[in-house]
């Protein structure tokens, strides 16, 4: 029950305001606006990716990176503490890793299916 807890205060505290950043995922269809067709949906797909890669890994990484490196500071020798920010720091470049690479595989399928669209790409 208190990693229940946990992870709501973590989400209303950190991803939460993270979220309330996201804004305007749908610009079509609307009075004024484009009609929706492939290119609007490639569109929020770009959008929604370059949210997580952003606005979510990188500073969730970074900031598993400062803690880890914390726990390295201030070990003061001890094995536990060292394995432990040790761990952090592995899981912190797996996920960036991870990440980056389904930016990648998406991308790679896109051209394949042949849209050549200007999102793809940073």
């Amino acid at each position: 029950m208190q990693n229940v807890k946990k992870s709501i205060i973590f989400l209303s505290m950190f991803i939460l305001p993270i979220i309330s950043f996201a804004k305007g995922l749908i610009q079509c269809g609307g009075q004024g606006e484009p009609v929706c067709d492939f290119t609007a949906l490639m569109s929020l797909v770009n959008t929604i990716i370059h949210f997580i890669l952003f606005y979510l890994a990188i500073p969730i990484s970074a900031i598993m990176f400062f803690y880890a490196g914390f726990l390295m500071v201030t070990s003061a020798g001890s094995s536990e503490s060292k394995t432990k920010a040790k761990g952090i720091f592995s899981s912190a470049v797996y996920g960036l890793v991870v990440a980056a690479a389904g930016w990648l595989i998406i991308r790679t399928i896109l051209q394949i299916l042949g849209f050549d669209g200007a999102w793809i790409g940073f």
